[in-house]
């Protein structure tokens, strides 16, 4: 979304003319919302800059201009974006982070932050060079338009109140890498600007690149399961924005601390499903297991998950490059440390935290929780959790127990917490709208599950299946799942003709999944049915999701009933006891695992959702609230058009 929007010479015009802070007061205004008196004290006082840089006879008058582009989907604003045609039809953006920065020192426990004064103390916040590399990585990655069109994209960095000195701590040697990528411009450097915006745009496009790239799909590109074996080599596969950066740079300093002074740390990282636990976990554990200009030495670091079928879809995709037996001590089930000695680990990274368990089942009668073995186990431990992945009753790791054991062993506790990036096609929004209409959340969006997601209610259970065969034929990377509503065949576990799914008035029978841990790459399971416990913790492009009786509407209310679930479904075993010893608790663990188990099933795809109900009126409902997202999507559109105009 651009809030602003000219070519070079109607900025030029509209500063002079000092029109310039009310468009776009104005424009933000019915975009986003009210105002702040510092963000306009801001726009005033960098803008006089920007024009100083813009008034420039051999910059093209017709380069289009735009201010504060937030990044869809997040809350994330590109200051300035420049573009124009490098040389003939050859499309090129210059993108500039500016700031306002007067002084600045290293931050000692981030290698890729900065300390500076913000809000009147001092606050660590990313290197403007990594911010403008970040968003100009994002506008080449995941905007379908600008990938199509094949746009050069320069970032810089323009602290036009900052004088740099010899020994800057900006240019200090660990920011080199971010520097190279997006130059440094600071006090006294408009000339050498306007030579680096001129070195990128020869000639002007009248605005027609930043109509490509505010109409631009934004589209998530790729897997995590896809790319780990790029992850390991060290290649830069995915970008960490804002939040996500922080939680890895603190990752890295509790860890290089734990080391150093033998003193337990926890660091507890909440966030759901999309906000990148998982790359930020991946992204933590290859920078902790390399030599590297945090760690002089590799430290000893392993992934960890409860779930299975992640460990093996990682280990399928990384076999040919590595041994098993290195892919097996990277990637450990958490009921590895059963008997593991104090400390033995520098770093555990626990993903998907809220499936780890009292004990380690059979094999380890009377064996301590799992929270406890992974926290005895390392000197440091970073936990990854959403609460409302919570799918089954033996589920013990939350947030609270994570701080009680770590309490408990003496550690130092941190907490942070991740926002939605690029799953859903980013939007936070389609998560929330989920929690709203499951009434998981009350103050989540009833009406707005953000732009350009793919998501269809559908009539019937052959439709949709054939949509997402028809996805699936591009790469194999669309499944379809449902709720654990029907019994899973024992004598057909291996015989795709045995049908385990049957729907009553429709020509649809299908088979789970054949028992594998692969499932979600393997060849042909396009057509099996997966369950939550073949698909947590991955992600397709697409996904299809069948609701099964377990989750209905009636009397104006969503109602879960756990007598509708399958009988070899183990995700409710030990409920009957619960219901005699304590009715109220029973039915609230019930609800909250079958409402977590169809919000995870329908945050699976990366583009697209397609949802078939077994309850007509839960079918109708769900129609009722998508009709009210797209009435409120096409308002905002018209909002959009009357300003284009105004």
């Amino acid at each position: 979304m651009i809030i602003y929007e000219a070519t070079k010479r109607e900025f030029v015009d509209a500063f002079l003319d000092q029109t310039i802070i009310d468009s776009l007061v104005r424009n933000y205004t019915v975009k986003v919302g009210k105002v702040k008196e510092s963000e306009r004290r801001a726009w005033n006082n960098s803008l006089m800059f920007m024009y100083q840089v813009l008034e420039d006879g051999e910059i093209p008058n017709d380069t289009g201009v735009a201010l504060e582009y937030k990044i869809p989907y997040t809350n994330n604003r590109i200051d300035v974006i420049l573009t124009g045609y490098a040389e003939e039809n050859v499309n090129s953006a210059v993108v500039i982070e500016l700031k306002q920065w007067s002084q600045v020192e290293q931050s000692e426990d981030k290698v890729g932050y900065v300390v500076t004064m913000l809000g009147g103390s001092k606050v660590a916040t990313e290197h403007p060079s990594y911010q403008a590399w970040s968003y100009a990585y994002m506008l080449e990655n995941y905007n379908e338009a600008v990938i199509e069109n094949r746009f050069s994209i320069q970032p810089c960095a323009f602290l036009h109140n900052y004088s740099l000195m010899d020994n800057d701590a900006l240019l200090d040697t660990k920011y080199e890498k971010y520097v190279h990528d997006a130059p440094i411009f600071a006090k006294g450097d408009i000339r050498k600007l306007r030579e680096f915006i001129k070195h990128n745009i020869h000639y002007g496009d009248n605005k027609e690149g930043l109509y490509t790239i505010e109409n631009g799909r934004i589209s998530p590109s790729k897997a995590l399961q896809d790319v780990l074996t790029g992850m390991l080599k060290g290649n830069d596969e995915f970008v960490m924005l804002d939040r996500q950066f922080s939680v890895f740079e603190k990752g890295i300093y509790m860890a290089g601390q734990s080391r150093a002074d033998n003193k337990k740390r926890v660091l507890i990282v909440k966030g759901g499903p999309g906000t990148g636990k998982s790359v930020v976990a991946v992204n933590l554990l290859v920078k902790l297991m390399t030599q590297n200009e945090v760690n002089k030495v590799p430290l000893n670091a392993v992934y960890v998950t409860k779930n299975d079928n992640p460990r093996h879809v990682y280990m399928k995709k990384l076999q040919g490059e590595y041994t098993k037996a290195y892919i097996k001590n990277l990637f450990k089930g958490a009921a590895s440390f059963v008997n593991t000695e104090e400390n033995t680990y520098d770093v555990i990274v626990c993903d998907e935290a809220h499936r780890l368990m009292k004990n380690s089942g059979r094999f380890f009668p009377g064996s301590e929780n799992q929270v406890r073995n992974i926290i005895r186990s390392a000197k440091c431990s970073i936990f990854f959790i959403d609460k409302y992945q919570k799918i089954c009753l033996e589920d013990y790791g939350s947030i609270e127990r994570i701080k009680e054991e770590a309490e408990n062993a003496g550690a130092i506790l941190e907490e942070m917490e991740l926002q939605a990036q690029f799953r859903c096609n980013g939007s936070d929004g389609y998560l929330k709208w989920i929690e709203n209409v499951l009434e998981m959340e009350d103050n989540a969006n009833p009406d707005d599950m953000g732009m350009d997601y793919d998501f269809r209610i559908m009539d019937s259970p052959n439709e949709m299946f054939a949509l997402v065969e028809q996805q699936n034929r591009t790469n194999d990377r669309s499944r379809v799942v449902a709720g654990y509503c029907w019994e899973w065949i024992k004598s057909g576990a291996r015989n795709k003709d045995v049908h385990d799914i049957k729907i009553a008035g429709f020509d649809f029978e299908k088979s789970w999944n054949i028992p594998t841990k692969t499932w979600a790459i393997d060849k042909g399971s396009i057509n099996e049915i997966g369950c939550i416990h073949t698909c947590q913790g991955l992600e397709f492009d697409y996904v299809g999701v069948i609701i099964g009786d377990d989750l209905r509407y009636e009397d104006g209310k969503i109602v879960c009933d756990a007598a509708k679930r399958a009988n070899t479904d183990k995700s409710l075993r030990g409920l009957k006891k619960l219901q005699k010893e304590n009715p109220e608790r029973a039915l609230l663990e019930a609800t909250q695992i079958i409402k977590n188990t169809y919000r995870v099933l329908m945050s699976r795809g990366m583009k697209g959702c397609y949802v078939y109900c077994t309850d007509k009126a839960l079918s109708e409902y769900l129609k009722m609230r998508l009709q009210r997202c797209e009435r409120n999507h096409l308002y905002v559109r018209d909002i959009d058009t009357m300003i284009e105009f105004a």
